[in-house]
């Protein structure tokens, strides 16, 4: 019997949170305190190689995709984490593996400094090239930066989180694109009215929790206001590039984002039909299809599905790569859509075959 993936990454979750919830009942409970023996040295390697080999492989596992660095990151950051699951006073023996962590983490932190360096030296001439580029900027700034540093995941994340801020905070003098053949996403929905009564219930919830914490777990609140923090520039941002960013149809691609979550660039040569069946649209959209749906309280379909050739990838959350057999898309204006769609699939076609 062959597990399907979305099980196999299931059971790896689940085995993850065990391991490392285990470990540190173990030695953070009375009952795991007890089960302890007197020679502690098998015990406590026991927990080290859970933390530092069997914890990354079953996060690796979770998320399927492995990796020598990743692992060793991983590893590195298992090591850490057992300094402070393990208490100090079991871990007199083993001062040496808990040490190598740290210097791995330090060795691949000053290699991500390095990285950002060459980021900060590169910006000017990569603002000349999305100034001079006629392309959006959710798409002429991921183009140049993979262009510049291609395989860097660290550099993508860290200019993904860029966008959020400039979004968030210096995009609210800019108007909408008028220009033809661009179509809004949002308008036939409540969805930047839904995402503006998320950012209101994390401001109360932040306001109740912190003052809740304060007094019975300083980080906690410190850690949680944070996180709080980041969501709201975070929809801030999503909710700034979604308006900002409408879909875009030129000559030869279409130019598609949904906010800050999702974008991808179709070119129509890719494109192998064009999906306007009720019944088929209706039905549940299959996870090799990604969505550009707004959706808010009412269940929606798109108004149409775009079967491509060969899958094609698409950027999400944080600059995450992955590729889809099918877009789902529902615009403001369906029919100028699916016109101009149309027009341009049937040129494609017709340059395919001169």
């Amino acid at each position: 019997m062959v597990l399907h993936k979305k099980t196999v990454s299931f059971i790896a979750l689940f085995l993850l949170l065990l391991v490392i919830s285990s470990n540190y009942v173990l030695y953070h409970s009375s009952f795991g305190l007890q089960s302890l023996p007197a020679d502690l040295n098998g015990v406590v390697v026991g927990s080290i190689l859970d933390l530092s080999l069997v914890a990354p492989l079953l996060f690796l596992a979770w998320q399927r995709k492995f990796s020598l660095k990743h692992f060793i990151v991983l590893m590195a950051t298992g090591l850490i984490a057992a300094r402070f699951i393990i208490p100090s006073e079991y871990l007199a023996s083993f001062q040496t593996v808990m040490w190598l962590g740290v210097g791995i983490e330090g060795v691949l932190i000053l290699f991500e400094l390095s990285l950002l360096f060459m980021l900060v030296k590169n910006v000017p001439p990569i603002l000349r090239r999305i100034k001079s580029s006629s392309l959006p900027l959710l798409f002429s700034f991921s183009r140049t930066v993979n262009e510049k540093f291609p395989n860097q995941t660290f550099l993508h994340i860290l200019c993904s989180e860029m966008l959020m801020f400039y979004y968030a905070f210096g995009t609210w003098k800019k108007q909408p694109s008028n220009e033809g053949n661009t179509f809004t996403l949002y308008k036939r929905s409540s969805f930047i009215t839904f995402q503006i009564m998320i950012i209101h219930a994390i401001i109360i919830e932040t306001l109740g929790l912190h003052w809740l914490l304060h007094n019975t777990s300083i980080i906690l609140s410190i850690v949680l206001l944070i996180l709080n923090i980041y969501s709201i520039v975070f929809f801030l941002g999503d909710i700034q590039a979604l308006r900002l960013n409408p879909l875009r149809v030129d000559d030869d691609h279409l130019y598609i984002s949904f906010g800050l979550g999702k974008r991808m660039e179709i070119p129509f040569r890719d494109i192998a039909e064009i999906v306007e069946d009720a019944h088929i649209l209706e039905q549940k959209i299959p996870s090799t299809t990604i969505e550009f749906i707004a959706r808010d309280f009412e269940t929606v379909h798109p108004d149409l599905l775009l079967t491509l050739k060969s899958p094609i990838e698409a950027t999400l959350f944080m600059g995450i790569k992955k590729k889809y057999k099918q877009v789902a898309i529902r615009v403001d204006d369906p029919h100028a859509f699916k016109k101009i769609v149309k027009e341009r699939l049937e040129k494609a076609q017709r340059d395919e075959l001169i």
